[in-house]
């Protein structure tokens, strides 16, 4: 029975943020300088433009805080009537708060007014989208992002969005295409750097997945999940030095990290340090007993040292 190989990814449960958060993150958030170019909206509200009114976009797996305008939490639809706001923009506005209560259905209905009203506006395309998204079809959030995209919206978030649709279909070089093209509208995207590292070590791409958890490490040294992706990247390509440093690494961040000790286990065993093997791979086990992977590499090394 050949050894497991190592993992490069976590359950979808497991890949966390950087501040183990699994769902969105809903603080405020101001754009940083220079990213203008990919803020959403072309309409304003009083003096106040879309731009100037950021929230978190929920991240999908990995770390990342995304820019969603749009922070209307208090806007009455009455007054903003009586102001003389477009119809569509106030469907819009009530499509986001509903959006940011969690009410996604809700916000799906009022995005519908509002594009059933203005169809060609990108900003309600993308917001649908994201709705759609969190709903689980993934079909009409894929369709409305490349509406947005094809109008000429031109987000990084837009093409990492879509490009996250696209690898969890399989479509993976169309996913790379994609989170190519967000890192250069925002080449410090940390995301869309995750999300193309994936893709690029599924495609057994091992050398340019590395290179980009490089990268993501340098802008989050403490992203375990970019350490040991990268060390299974170096563990595919045989280097079980480099793939070892990694894992340790990632441990070092997060002690409990089962995978990672798994990874490094099996690293020790590719060197031939059995007993060290060993010792992370029950450390593994002790952690979660129904990880049936370290279990089968630990059963594997009992069976070579007999």
């Amino acid at each position: 029975m050949p050894l497991p190989a190592v993992h490069a990814d976590m359950d979808a449960a497991e890949e966390t943020s950087l501040s183990a958060e699994t769902d969105i993150p809903e603080t405020q958030t101001e754009p940083e300088s220079g990213q203008s170019s990919n803020a959403r909206g072309s309409f304003s509200l009083g003096a106040k433009s879309l731009a100037e009114l950021s929230a978190a976009l929920p991240a999908f797996g990995v770390h990342v805080t995304e820019l969603n305008p749009v922070n209307y939490q208090k806007a009455d639809p009455a007054v903003l009537r009586r102001m003389g706001v477009e119809p569509y923009l106030i469907s819009f506005i009530a499509a986001e708060q509903l959006y940011r209560t969690g009410d996604y259905r809700g916000a799906i209905a009022e995005y519908n007014r509002s594009i059933g009203l203005k169809p060609d506006h990108a900003d309600v395309l993308e917001g649908r989208g994201n709705a759609w998204l969190k709903t689980g079809e993934t079909s009409r959030a894929l369709d409305d992002y490349t509406r947005a995209i094809n109008l000429g919206a031109q987000r990084a978030e837009l093409y990492n969005y879509r490009g996250f649709i696209y690898a969890e279909r399989g479509e993976t070089e169309k996913a790379i295409a994609d989170f190519s093209q967000a890192l250069a509208l925002k080449p410090l995207y940390a995301d869309a750097l995750a999300n193309r590292s994936r893709a690029y070590y599924k495609m057994g791409d091992y050398r340019k997945a590395i290179d980009d958890c490089t990268r993501l490490i340098a802008l989050e040294p403490e992203n375990f999940a970019a350490w040991n992706r990268r060390g299974s990247s170096w563990y595919s390509m045989r280097d079980d030095n480099r793939a070892i440093a990694d894992f340790t690494q990632a441990i070092t961040i997060k002690p409990d990290f089962v995978l990672a000790l798994h990874n490094r286990g099996n690293a020790w065993h590719s060197k031939g340090d059995f007993t060290r093997a060993l010792a992370d791979l029950d450390r593994a086990i002790a952690l979660d007993s129904g990880f049936a992977d370290a279990h089968a590499s630990r059963n594997y090394i009992l069976q070579l040292l007999k």
